[in-house]
């Protein structure tokens, strides 16, 4: 039986190239910057990086999920704009949770499969440090000895009311599922901290990083905007949150929920960030002598319990390799969000995933996870690792909140062997 879930195939669909802000802490350096601007940043150096022209941009599809001011409503359209991008060209905000960015690629993959565009300007942004605190019960009014209902959004976000659990319980739904102790997350966690190190050191992440500085975007006929970093920081050019994490540092931290696996340093990180990509159709590769980073082969997005929302990488990749024909070892590379490190576990218990192929240069426990920023960190990091290593083919995929999953599928143009 064919299982439930979207599966999009791509013929001729090329990634050209993506570039990120470096992943800043939490109320660090770029805390008080609008997503808006960091995607505007992303937006200008991935233009230029790939040397097309805000011109040739037929689309403009980003992703934002807590809004970081009151511009929300505007910032695809605002991030296309201040890019250069003609002001005919329309704009979309599109929302997969953690799978955001990810449904970015499906999205710019169906627009130019189907002929809609040649182009499409791909972008995440997210600020985690401004995430509002909110209320949504007063606009009639404070009633007399009502409690007062404001309340951090992102604290608040973490929570699925449907399931009555929150994101963490979740993972330890699934470290008791497949039998993870709190020693085996805090070894995994503490291999993604020395594996993003080692990334840093060896220059792999500056690949891909742009640095931010304050400045100024101009658009000529409407208001300036810009970023102004925090105090005396004239630059931030490097991640900020990976750092060497022994095993018996991290089991010293108190676990979220007590006798569960999970605590502050086995999570995924809090950052703030933005990140950028051009997909471009084959035509436009070929007529532009471009030579692209990777081909978009397919995307799939299936559902799974709430409860478990932990286990959604799983079928979205079984769902992904059956419809396109191929075997999880033929996948040279996969990046797996590391929401928690008990979650990602169990996915690669439940594909039985070589671990010496999965997220080589650290993942989201170290670097962060900002939410609509992190499918196009990682698929951009996938696409520049299986160049690096000479594979194939590569995954990047994530859990989504609410119970799902998303997957993308990526060949290397420049891959002949597939690594074993």
């Amino acid at each position: 039986m064919q299982p439930k879930g979207f599966f999009s195939a791509f013929h001729d669909v090329w990634m050209l190239d993506g570039v990120r802000t470096p992943m800043v802490d939490y109320c660090g350096a770029i805390g008080h910057v609008s997503p808006t601007d960091l995607g505007i940043k992303a937006a200008r150096a991935v233009l230029q990086r790939t040397g097309v022209s805000a011109g040739d941009v037929d689309s403009v599809i980003a992703g934002n999920m807590a809004p970081g001011d009151f511009e929300q409503f505007v910032l695809p359209r605002h991030i296309g704009l201040y890019a250069g991008v003609p002001v005919e060209v329309p704009a979309i905000m599109v929302q997969r949770i953690c799978g955001t960015g990810f449904e970015l690629f499906r999205q710019a993959g169906e627009q130019i499969q189907s002929g809609a565009a040649s182009v499409a300007l791909v972008v995440g942004a997210e600020s985690m440090t401004r995430n509002p605190i909110a209320a949504f019960e007063h606009r009639t009014g404070f009633k007399l000895g009502a409690p007062v209902g404001f309340k951090d959004f992102m604290w608040e976000a973490l929570k699925d009311s449907a399931a009555g659990i929150d994101m963490i319980q979740t993972a330890e739904n699934l470290a008791k599922k497949y039998g993870i102790t709190r020693e085996a997350v805090d070894e995994f966690a503490s291999s993604s901290f020395a594996k993003a190190v080692a990334a840093r050191e060896a220059g792999f992440h500056a690949g891909e990083i742009v640095p931010v500085v304050s400045e100024t975007f101009e658009l000529a006929g409407y208001a300036p905007r810009g970023i102004r970093l925090s105090g005396k920081v004239s630059e931030v050019a490097h991640d900020t949150h990976a750092r060497l994490s022994p095993v018996d540092v991290l089991a010293k931290l108190k676990a979220v929920h007590a006798g569960g696996v999970q605590t502050g340093g086995n999570s995924a990180a809090l950052v703030d960030a933005a990140a950028a990509a051009v997909v471009a159709s084959g035509d436009y590769v070929k007529a532009h002598g471009k030579k692209p980073l990777a081909r978009v082969v397919a995307a799939a997005v299936v559902g799974v319990p709430p409860e478990i929302m932990g286990i959604g990488p799983a079928p979205a990749i079984r769902l992904l390799l059956q419809r396109c024909g191929l075997t999880l070892d033929q996948i040279g590379r996969f990046e797996i969000n590391e929401a928690q490190g008990a979650q990602t576990l169990a996915v690669a218990r439940e594909l039985d995933l070589d671990l010496r192929k999965l997220n080589v240069n650290g993942g989201a426990i170290a670097m962060g996870h900002p939410l609509a920023v992190t499918g196009v960190r990682l698929t951009m990091t996938v696409a520049r690792e299986m160049r690096r290593a000479g594979a194939r083919y590569g995954i990047a995929s994530a859990c989504v909140g609410g119970g799902q999953g998303i997957a993308l599928l990526l060949e290397n143009p420049q891959g002949s062997e597939i690594l074993k």
